[in-house]
């Protein structure tokens, strides 16, 4: 019945965002524990690759693939940002940052994006967005600052908060490149090909780094890159575009304000994070101002 229908697709959506914002957990693991890190994200987007490969051969019977240069060239560009370059300043970032934090920080995703189509005169500029991508800078810098909006602007901020804000400007790219991709690509096909060359762009990477010694993980690590591969990645991949054919881009997107909450959430409970009442309250804003900007949002015709 579509009430019975519309129902599991919103539990689908709550069940990705609560995925997505385990991620920062998972990712604050593995950090914390490897002194080389970079195996881990290959082998979670090569695990995730494959994955989305079995659910292409069991809903269409084959896996697509990019058939031209320029199809080729956007999918390789969805791997150097939305992968390559997140995994480091992502796994990197959690070395010197709490994952409470991190999520708090890259919540302002969608305001970059929204900045991102204005710039590029994709969307309208209007007074309600305006106010929102304010208040969500406001909220972003306290997060950043740890309670102190302005540390950014007196250069008291470390590596890690830099690295994480790279993560936000590495998404934002990944966003516009992957509009541009799948006007010819399905999102699954996108999405796989990228996982599998970003894979191997960060296996490449790890094998300079050295200092892999996979057989020395412990089982917190394992876990927590099953995790980012499987349920991170394959499985909230595909929930969340099935949540988008079902109910639509726009009412899909709101649901993606849960992922700092979750994230916050999980931080506290599973690795001990408790954030500061100042911090909590920038990330309010954050979330606040991405709901203004995303929910009066104006494409140009």
């Amino acid at each position: 019945m579509p009430q019975q229908a519309g129902s599991i697709t919103y539990l689908k959506l709550i069940g990705t965002m609560f995925m997505w914002g385990g991620t920062w957990i998972a990712g604050r693991v593995v950090a914390q524990e490897l002194t080389a890190p970079l195996a881990a994200p290959a082998i979670r987007f090569l695990l995730a690759g494959l994955a989305l490969a079995g659910v292409a051969l069991a809903s269409e019977g084959r896996i697509p693939r990019p058939e031209t240069g320029s199809e080729w060239g956007v999918v390789t560009g969805l791997a150097m940002t939305g992968i390559f370059l997140y995994a480091l300043c992502f796994f990197y970032g959690l070395k010197h940052i709490t994952a409470g934090r991190g999520a708090l920080v890259v919540a302002l995703n969608p305001v970059l994006v929204a900045l991102g189509a204005w710039l590029f005169g994709q969307e309208r500029m209007n007074p309600a967005k305006l106010a929102g991508i304010a208040i969500a800078t406001a909220g972003c810098l306290t997060v950043i600052g740890n309670g102190n909006p302005l540390a950014l602007l007196q250069g008291e901020i470390g590596i890690g908060e830099w690295l994480i804000l790279g993560c936000a400007l590495c998404w934002t790219a990944y966003t516009f490149i992957g509009r541009q991709a799948t006007k010819t690509l399905s999102p699954l096909a996108a999405t796989l090909w990228a996982s599998l060359l970003g894979a191997g762009l960060i296996g490449l990477a790890a094998l300079i780094q050295g200092g892999i010694e996979i057989a020395a993980w412990s089982w917190r690590v394992w876990t927590s890159v099953l995790f980012l591969a499987i349920g991170g990645t394959a499985l909230a991949f595909t929930w969340f575009a099935d949540g988008v054919r079902r109910i639509g881009a726009a009412k899909a997107s709101v649901f993606v304000n849960l992922v700092p909450v979750f994230a916050v959430l999980q931080a506290a409970v599973l690795l001990d994070e408790h954030l500061g009442l100042a911090v909590l309250g920038g990330g309010l804003l954050v979330i606040v101002g991405v709901w203004l900007t995303t929910q009066f949002s104006e494409r140009t015709a």
